[in-house]
């Protein structure tokens, strides 16, 4: 592999992130980490039925803590840690960060590798030179003595490279192909993540699963043909219909099998049923494909994950997931938003400062008791700001604060729920208030006081606050008007029919508009 290529840096993309396609962008790598941990515990073990539930519960080859990811999610950060940075991934200096990062990784992160891996880093790191040209060089020499050198090594870290150049497929392909050969160079790896980084390229611009396809282009003109028909393959057969996916083609074909299978849900939220959920059961599907569970579960994830967004993904396992270096899921988030622009923070800080900036609007700080739930305060981003000993156990955030512990210098459970405060801003608007209500009920039963709080206070709060009473079993009305009576002049949700429509619609009523909505209290 050469790696002559310039190390210009690169500038803003062309076309910037809506805000559903930051949420599918940051999507991207916890996806990936959900999939490798739910896969962790089942890896080479008999495979599961249709009626048995996978679970992070741990185990497997490491053995790992629950929710502990993988060498597929640990390898995959290595390459975020210098995507997030916005460096041009195709040049000698990011591609020799990259290189040293999968020898630290080796020495001193990996709780599993692959014999492949094993075998190229171990050969490179006896050589003097550029850290990736020995890699590469290893790689080239791995492949052409080995008939076996198309492992899925390579494909299972490829979507964190797809999020760095949503501006370009021409340099996605040549980043894919100089990453994806440090350690996998045979032509087979190469195309298979060209394929995968164009479906998740594609799913974070546009929300479809159709990049995957749109990639054949993307390759060699007398390889297209054959791609097509292992796709055709994959669509035609279950995920377990390849055992050994161990292989690159039969890992792709069984992530695919368990991604274009397993049907979308209707949006019934009065039924539990969501669209988001999509995310949650082909993830579960590429795990009971049995073999190397959580490889292929790992590559469904990024691609289920840049498709549906981090709002997708079950709050329960984006509480679970960790991993090396001493990563939680915010941590995976900030990578992948990174990586998508550019290496820079939003006017606020996010994703990277110890706390966001809090807006004029906030207000003055305040708590509220939930009207139903004691053990529940409603508030404000700001009272965040208070440091010494809190009279709760729990946080839940509706809106983005920043890296820091919530509360500084104490140990409390913090949840972050990705929900925006802008009409048809949320795609998965009902799933969220769902999750976002079972959670603190979840809380609740484990004995925790909760806050729960947006910026203001004012719009996000109230809804997942009535969500909640509506989930302990009051009426919608009788849950808005009690929450609007508890918060006085802290309410402007009916200035966001959305969010209250969803109340209701979570109990399968038809919403209850009032004529003369309270006048907004605006900070």
């Amino acid at each position: 592999m050469k790696t002559t290529l310039n190390a210009t840096p690169q500038t803003a993309a062309s076309r910037p992130l809506d805000l559903h396609a930051a949420d599918r962008a940051a999507g991207v790598l916890i996806g990936a980490a959900c999939g490798d941990a739910l896969g962790v515990p089942y890896e080479f073990k008999p495979r599961l039925t249709e009626n048995q539930q996978p679970a992070m519960v741990g185990g497997g080859l490491g053995p790992y803590k629950p929710g502990e990811y993988s060498d597929d999610t640990q390898m995959h950060v290595c390459i975020a840690s210098v995507a997030s940075t916005g460096a041009d991934l195709t040049s000698l200096p990011a591609l020799d960060q990259i290189a040293r990062n999968f020898q630290r990784w080796r020495e001193s992160g990996a709780t599993d590798i692959g014999g492949q891996t094993s075998a190229v880093l171990g050969a490179a790191k006896r050589g003097v030179g550029s850290p990736c040209d020995l890699m590469a060089a290893a790689a080239d020499a791995y492949t052409a003595r080995t008939r076996y050198s198309a492992g899925n090594g390579s494909l299972m870290r490829t979507g964190i490279v797809a999020l760095a150049y949503l501006d370009d497929p021409t340099d996605m392909v040549k980043a894919v192909t100089l990453i994806s050969s440090l350690t996998h160079s045979d032509p087979e790896c190469v195309e298979a993540c060209i394929l995968w980084s164009s479906g998740i390229r594609t799913a974070v611009l546009d929300g479809t699963f159709d990049g995957v396809r749109q990639g054949l282009q993307l390759l060699p003109a007398d390889r297209r043909d054959l791609w097509a028909g292992r796709l055709d393959e994959a669509e035609a057969n279950p995920p377990h219909h390849w055992p050994s996916n161990g292989y690159v083609v039969t890992a792709l074909q069984a992530a695919w099998s368990a991604i274009t299978r397993t049907p979308v849900p209707e949006l019934v939220p009065e039924h539990d049923s969501f669209p988001a959920q999509h995310f949650q059961l082909a993830t579960e599907a590429a795990v009971r494909a049995g073999n190397d569970t959580d490889t292929v579960a790992a590559i469904a994830g990024a691609l289920l994950g840049a498709r549906w967004g981090v709002s997708a993904i079950p709050l329960a396992w984006q509480q679970a997931v960790n991993g090396w270096p001493h990563l939680t899921g915010p941590d995976l988030v900030r990578l992948a938003v990174l990586t998508a622009r550019k290496g820079l923070d939003d006017a606020d800080g996010w994703p990277s400062a110890p706390r966001v900036k809090i807006p004029g609007y906030a207000g003055k700080s305040y708590t509220v008791q939930h009207p139903e739930d004691e053990g529940v305060y409603l508030g404000n981003l700001p009272v965040t700001g208070y440091e010494g000993e809190v009279p709760v156990d729990a946080v839940v955030s509706l809106c983005r604060v920043g890296q820091a512990p919530i509360f500084s210098g104490t140990d409390v459970e913090h949840v972050q729920v990705w929900l925006v405060d802008k009409e048809g801003a949320n795609a998965n608007l009902h799933y969220v208030l769902h999750q976002a209500a079972q959670e603190i009920f979840r809380l609740r039963q484990a004995g925790k006081r909760v806050f729960l709080h947006c910026v203001a206070g004012r719009s996000r709060t109230p809804a997942v606050a009535a969500a909640y009473s509506a989930f302990l079993g009051t009426h919608p009305h009788d849950a808005l008007v009690g929450i609007y009576q508890a918060l006085g002049a802290h309410w402007t949700l009916l200035a966001h029919w959305q969010l209250h429509d969803a109340v209701y619609e979570l109990a399968g009523i038809t919403p209850h508009r009032p004529q003369h909505q309270p006048r907004p209290i605006l900070g």
